[in-house]
C-alpha cells in the first residue's frame, strides 16, 4: 500500500473556493477529500484528471471548486483518501502517509490566507551539492509555527531550477533508469542522434558520464557554425556538466519523482554500473552527498502538502543556457534531437510543474496533444505536443491576492537581438513587457517573481557584458535584464510610469546568493518604491573566495563618486544594499543555501526579509545601514 502513490500530495493552489493538488501513482485510482467538520468531497469527472505516462505510473491533478468557501487565516486538517477502481475501501493519509503530519496521529493542513502578508521562496535544488537542502530547513521552520495559521506563509514559491536536467549525477542517473525500469515509463525513438531510440541509449557506453559524445552541436548546420562561432566546434548543450544530461522524457518524469519523494527510491535495487578509476571515486563522492539528500525527502514531502506551492522555469529546468541568444535558439531548434531533448524537459515541466500553477491555462490544446500521446506514446504525437508547448505562451500566470502576485516568463518569449545573432537576446520582449504593464496598472502594491534577478550585482553584470562584447555570452551566462537595451528601457519605464504601483517587491533566485536592495528614482520623492529579494539557492552555493572578491571589487568599482557609474542604465536610481545581519563591514552578500522569507505590511511593503537556512535564521537589515563619507551622495547611500 505504502508505494501505490509515488509522490504527493502536492498541494499547488489554495484559495476559498478551491483547491488544486498533485499526486503521481502506481496504478489509477481514486481519491476523495476530506475537510475539518465537512461531508466528504468526491473527486470525479473533471475534479480528477489522470495521466497514464507508463505502464506503471499515473500522474493526477485533483482540482476541486468548494461550493462552501473555506474560512480565512483558519487551520484546517485534511485527509486525502484514495480507492483502486472497483473496489470500495479507502485508504486514508493516515495508512498510506503517516508522517505528513507534524506530531503523531496529525493530518497534514493547509490555511487559506486572507492577505499575501508572507511568502518563502528560493530557487536552484541541485541534489547532489554539498549544501544542506533548504526545503528540509523550511520543513522544521513550518513545524514551529504550524498551529498559528496568521504566522503561515501564504505561499511557497519555487523560482527555477526545480531540477537539473543538464547536470545530473551519476547514482542520480541510476536511480531515474531503475525506475524507469520499475514504472515502464514509455520509451521513444530518437531522430537525428547517435543512437536510435531511448533502449539503445541506455545500453550505449556512453550512457554514463559520456552524454556529452551524443549530444548534437553546430556541425549539424554549417554555415551557422561559420557565422557565429568562427569555424569552431560549438556544443548547442552549453552546460559545463553535460556528462549525463537527461535526454527522454522518461528520465525527465523520473527525476521529478525522485526529487519530491522519498517512495520511489524504496522501490530501487542496490546497484550501480561498472566503473573504473577517477569515474568510480566520482560516483561514490556523489552518492554519499546524495544518501543525505534523500534522508531529507520526508520532511520535504511534508512541507509541500502543508504549503500551496508555485513554481516557475529557469534554464536548468530544461538547459543550461536555454534561449540565451537567437543563435543558440536557431541551432537548438534547428536539429531534430537538440530539439527533442528541451522538448521533452518542457513536456516534463508542463506536466510536473506548470500544469499546477495554472490549470486552466492548459485547458483545450495543449491537454488535447497531452492526452492523445499518453493514449498512444509515438514519436508523431510527442513531436506534435513538443511543437505546440514551443510555441506556447501562457507559462506566467498571476495570483489576485492583496497585493497581486505576478509570476514571470523570462524564458520563452525573449527580445531577440536582431542585428547580432550572438547577442543576449532580452529577458522579455516587447509585447509580453506591455502585457506585464497591463496587468501592474490601477495595483497599489505588487509583487513580482523574476527568476533572474532585475537588479542584481553591477560588476558581474559589467563581467558579462565584457564576455559578451568579444562574442562569448555563453562563456558568463550573460543573463540579466540590463543585458538587452530595449528589455532594460521598458521595464525601466514601467516603473516609472505614474499608473503602475507605488510598491515594488521583486523576489528573484538564479545567482547562487541572497541579497536585498532597497531602490528609488533619483530626484524624485516618493513613488515608486521597489525593493528587490533574492534568494539563492535551496540546495546549492557560489563559490565563496570567488564571491568575496567580486563583492568587494563591486564596492570599489561602484562607489558612489566612480565615473563608471555614468556607463550604467541604472544611473537614474538610488540603489541601497540591506546587508544580512552579522556580515563583515561592507558585505552585502549572502552565500549561504537555504529559502527566503518575507513578510509584508498592509501596504505591501518587506518588513521582515529572511534566510532560513540549517543553520538557523539569517535576518536582513530592514534599513540600509549609514554610509561612510566615501560611500555616499548628499547624504543618501546609494549603489549603482
Amino acid at each position: 500500500m505504502a508505494s501505490t502513490i509515488l509522490a504527493g500530495p502536492l498541494l499547488r493552489r489554495v484559495s476559498a473556493e478551491r483547491l488544486v493538488f498533485w499526486l503521481a501513482s502506481r496504478e489509477p485510482v481514486r481519491f476523495r477529500l476530506l475537510l475539518d467538520g465537512r461531508a466528504p468531497l468526491a473527486l470525479d469527472g473533471e475534479r480528477q484528471q489522470q495521466l497514464r505516462v507508463g505502464e506503471h505510473c499515473f500522474i493526477q491533478l485533483l482540482d476541486l471548486a468548494l461550493e462552501q468557501p473555506l474560512p480565512a487565516d483558519t487551520l484546517i486538517p485534511y485527509d486525502l483518501q484514495w480507492r483502486r477502481e472497483g473496489e470500495n475501501d479507502w485508504h486514508g493519509l493516515a495508512d498510506w502517509a503517516p508522517d505528513l503530519g507534524y506530531g503523531e496521529g496529525e493530518l497534514p493542513s493547509l490555511v487559506v490566507r486572507g492577505r499575501l502578508d508572507g511568502i518563502l521562496h528560493g530557487s536552484c535544488r541541485k541534489p547532489h551539492h554539498a549544501a544542506p537542502d533548504g526545503l528540509v530547513a523550511a520543513d522544521a521552520w513550518l513545524r514551529q509555527c504550524r498551529e498559528r495559521p496568521q504566522e503561515r506563509p501564504a505561499v511557497l514559491m519555487l523560482s527555477g531550477d526545480q531540477v537539473y536536467a543538464d547536470d545530473v549525477a551519476g547514482p542520480m542517473l541510476t536511480a531515474i533508469h531503475q525506475l524507469i525500469e520499475e514504472l515502464g515509463l514509455y520509451p521513444e525513438t530518437l531522430e537525428g542522434a547517435l543512437v536510435a531510440d531511448s533502449a539503445e541509449l541506455f545500453a550505449s557506453p556512453q550512457n554514463y558520464y559520456r552524454r556529452h559524445e551524443l549530444l548534437p552541436d553546430s556541425r549539424a548546420n554549417l554555415p551557422l557554425r561559420e557565422r557565429f562561432f568562427e569555424g569552431a566546434r560549438k556544443p548547442i548543450f552549453t552546460t559545463s556538466s553535460a556528462d549525463n544530461h537527461l535526454i527522454t522524457l522518461a528520465e525527465v518524469l523520473a527525476m521529478y519523482l525522485l526529487v519530491w519523494s522519498p517512495e520511489p527510491w524504496r522501490l530501487l535495487p542496490d546497484t550501480r554500473p561498472e566503473l573504473a578509476g577517477e569515474l568510480a571515486q566520482r560516483y561514490q563522492g556523489e552518492r554519499e552527498r546524495l544518501v543525505a539528500f534523500v534522508e531529507g525527502l520526508p520532511a520535504v514531502r511534508r512541507l509541500l502538502a502543508h504549503l500551496p506551492t508555485l513554481m516557475i522555469f529557469d534554464d536548468h529546468d530544461v538547459t543550461d543556457d536555454w534561449n540565451l541568444t537567437a543563435a543558440w535558439e536557431e541551432s537548438a531548434y534547428g536539429h531534430p534531437f537538440s530539439r527533442r531533448i528541451i522538448g521533452n524537459a518542457l513536456v516534463g515541466y508542463f506536466i510536473c510543474q506548470g500544469w499546477g500553477n495554472d490549470p486552466d491555462a492548459f485547458a483545450g490544446e495543449p491537454m488535447a496533444l497531452l492526452k492523445a500521446w499518453c493514449e498512444q506514446p509515438e514519436a508523431g504525437r510527442q513531436n506534435a505536443l513538443i511543437d505546440h508547448l514551443l510555441r506556447f505562451e501562457r507559462w506566467h500566470y498571476r495570483l489576485d491576492t492583496s497585493p497581486r502576485l505576478l509570476v514571470l516568463d523570462t524564458r520563452t518569449r525573449r527580445w531577440r537581438a536582431e542585428s547580432n545573432f550572438g547577442s543576449p537576446s532580452g529577458l522579455m520582449d516587447w509585447e509580453a513587457l506591455t502585457e506585464l504593464q497591463g496587468e501592474l496598472l490601477h495595483q497599489d502594491a505588487v509583487v513580482i517573481v523574476s527568476p533572474t534577478p532585475v537588479f542584481g550585482v553591477k560588476l558581474i553584470e559589467v563581467i558579462q557584458k565584457v564576455f559578451t562584447w568579444f562574442g562569448k555570452p555563453l562563456l558568463v551566462d550573460a543573463e540579466n535584464w540590463m543585458a538587452h537595451r530595449g528589455t532594460a528601457n521598458v521595464i525601466l519605464n514601467i516603473f516609472r510610469h505614474v499608473r503602475t504601483p507605488a510598491n515594488y517587491v521583486i523576489l528573484s533566485g538564479d545567482v547562487h546568493y541572497s541579497f536585498m536592495y532597497d531602490i528609488r528614482l533619483r530626484h524624485r520623492r516618493g513613488d515608486p518604491h521597489i525593493w528587490q529579494i533574492t534568494s539563492s539557492g535551496i540546495k546549492n552555493e557560489f563559490p565563496p573566495r570567488l564571491l568575496d572578491v567580486l563583492d568587494r571589487l563591486n564596492r570599489w568599482l561602484y562607489s558612489p563618486r566612480s565615473p563608471l557609474n555614468w556607463f550604467t542604465r541604472r544611473r537614474r536610481l538610488e540603489i541601497s544594499p540591506h546587508p544580512p545581519v552579522g556580515a563583515a563591514r561592507g558585505e552585502r552578500l549572502l552565500n549561504r543555501a537555504g529559502i527566503g522569507h518575507v513578510r509584508f505590511n498592509e501596504q505591501g511593503e518587506p518588513v521582515l526579509v529572511q534566510q532560513i537556512t540549517a543553520e538557523g535564521v539569517v535576518d536582513f537589515l530592514s534599513e540600509p545601514p549609514p554610509a561612510p563619507a566615501d560611500e555616499s551622495l548628499h547624504g543618501r547611500p546609494v549603489q549603482r
